[in-house]
């Protein structure tokens, strides 16, 4: 792998490798763009299958995290690390200091927080030798409930926009993936009367929303075959894919998970087939939106009303589409980018 030519295909800025090993940490940062502001992006916890995937799966979530924060409205720019590694090892504190002398080691340019594989216990570890750092405990937390949330108002986008009636009351939604965020999507979507079809790896995350929440399992692999109003990802990305694309027996995908298109020709595809994609970055901006609001010393019932944008943001990007005959991820790449270019001629990058 050509990692300046990798890097130079979609203009990321930095990336960065740490590794101290008497820890058994091994640390990938990728910093995409910081026209808007310093790098904000949370921390994977993962077991990759060689460096070069690990390599890969930062670069490509950095650059999702510049296009979320742009669509977003907020002045941040993309950047994601990963620790490449067994995520349920319980010797977790002198992991994640080294991880934080990594964060420590950009100066600013970068500031982290949880996601797959961390939570704010992880990240109270690395704010010991960083301050660059966000989400850790009594400050914002968890922000699997907003950006849960925020998932929940871009399915009611959606739906508004395919059906002409924003209701789930009724509607069949299938969601792969019951961790934090894809638990609290649940707990929303039954709050209104959506029909549930669930799958997770974790039998017992699985059997937990079943009986909270009257849903009915299904296998991991048969989550794609379900006839359902909804598609709804929740796990790890690429699930729209060569494979699974004739599969889908949907009208909707809008879900919590980054990169859910394999290869960005997906779209065209889903577009092809006139099911209405949510693209990833624009629905589950939510995170992000909890952790700018700790930063900038907001509640949670702000950053909640703030996720409400996210409804409005993807009727324009829908309306966009239709009107230009275009896939919803072209569209909405379209928006973000105008948004980080105008911003070049106020400052290149956050130093």
């Amino acid at each position: 792998m050509e990692l300046f030519d990798l890097m130079s295909e979609k203009n990321h800025e930095q990336l960065v490798l740490w590794n101290e090993p008497e820890f058994g940490y091994r640390g990938i940062i990728a910093i995409h763009d910081t026209s808007l502001g310093p790098a904000l992006g949370g921390t994977r916890f993962w077991q990759y299958e060689s460096d070069d995937a690990a390599v890969l799966d930062a670069l490509r979530l950095a650059r999702g995290m510049t296009y979320k924060a742009a669509i977003t409205g907020l002045n941040l720019g993309g950047g994601k690390s990963v620790i490449w590694g067994d995520n349920k090892r319980v010797d977790r504190e002198m992991v994640f200091r080294a991880h934080g002398r990594a964060v420590e080691s950009l100066g600013g340019r970068y500031i982290t927080a949880e996601d797959v594989g961390t939570s704010p216990d992880d990240m109270e570890f690395v704010r010991m030798e960083t301050e660059h750092v966000v989400g850790v405990l009594g400050r914002s937390g968890d922000p699997s409930p907003v950006t849960a949330y925020g998932v929940y108002q871009g399915i009611k986008a959606a739906a508004a926009f395919r059906w002409d009636d924003d209701s789930l009351e009724g509607r069949h939604v299938a969601v792969q993936g019951l961790g934090h965020v894809g638990y609290h999507l649940c707990e929303d979507l039954a709050a209104e009367g959506a029909r549930l079809s669930v799958t997770d790896i974790d039998a017992d995350r699985l059997r937990r929303v079943v009986e909270e929440f009257d849903a009915t399992a299904v296998d991991t692999d048969e989550i794609y075959d379900v006839d359902a109003d909804i598609f709804a990802p929740c796990a790890l990305g690429a699930v729209v894919n060569d494979d699974t694309l004739e599969r889908l027996s949907v009208e909707v995908v809008a879900g919590a998970a980054n990169n859910v298109l394999a290869l960005s020709h997906h779209g065209q595809e889903l577009h092809a087939r006139n099911i209405l994609y949510a693209p990833d970055y624009v629905i589950n901006a939510g995170g992000l939106i909890n952790v700018y609001g700790e930063m900038n010393d907001w509640g949670t019932e702000r950053s909640k009303r703030k996720a409400t944008d996210i409804y409005r943001t993807l009727l324009r990007i829908f309306e966009h589409a239709e009107a230009e005959d275009l896939p919803t991820n072209e569209a909405a790449d379209a928006v973000a980018e105008q948004r980080v270019l105008a911003a070049r001629h106020l400052q290149r990058s956050w130093v």
